[in-house]
């Protein structure tokens, strides 16, 4: 399950785990202009643990998604 709302700077997605046995935390990500953050609570440490990717470390992750095992460098149009 998730959800999706957009605010004035971001638009954020919740995930939710709502499956069976051991369920993890809610994660939300949110998507600026310039990066996208990653949030998970933490019971273990008692806080958010956040993740910051570039735009391009994001692209490069969908990109990977759908590869085989190996590395690759993206060609980026300049602009």
């Amino acid at each position: 399950m998730f959800t999706i709302e957009h605010d004035f700077d971001a638009t954020v997605v919740t995930l939710i785990d709502d499956g069976t046995g051991h369920l993890q935390g809610d994660v939300t990500i949110n998507a600026f202009e310039d990066c996208i953050t990653v949030e998970q609570y933490d019971v273990r440490t008692d806080s958010i643990q956040k993740v910051t990717l570039s735009i391009a470390m994001l692209e490069d992750l969908a990109a990977a998604l759908d590869l085989p095992e190996g590395a690759y460098k993206l060609r980026r149009e300049a602009g």
